[in-house]
């Protein structure tokens, strides 16, 4: 089965906790709040790199939208290069595997 993503993310934004951003998502991931994080494709490789190296246990998937697409997705009025799923409500988001290599 795909996962829509793009309606996963609307429904997760109405009935769940997401966070938006990679300061956001940092602190999310050292308190042990993060479940899943899901970056843009033209989110930096260097970011990446060091957020897997910190917290190896996180989920990390990576998206075939840039940032402005995910922006959209998530029905906010800006670019959006990481979002941090601390609960996902209602939608499937926590099915999406980790596509991030180590």
């Amino acid at each position: 089965m795909k996962l829509d993503i793009s309606r996963q993310l609307k429904v997760a934004v109405k009935t769940g906790k997401m966070l938006f951003g990679q300061r956001q998502t940092v602190d999310a991931c050292a308190r042990g709040d993060a479940k899943l994080v899901i970056l843009a494709a033209n989110c930096p490789q260097d970011y990446i790199d060091n957020l897997h190296a910190r917290h190896p246990s996180v989920i990390m998937h990576r998206v075939m939208m840039v940032n402005r697409d995910l922006g959209v997705a998530c029905a906010k009025p800006f670019a959006i290069s990481t979002i941090c799923v601390t609960d996902s409500g209602e939608s499937d988001l926590l099915a999406l595997q980790s596509n991030i290599d180590a």
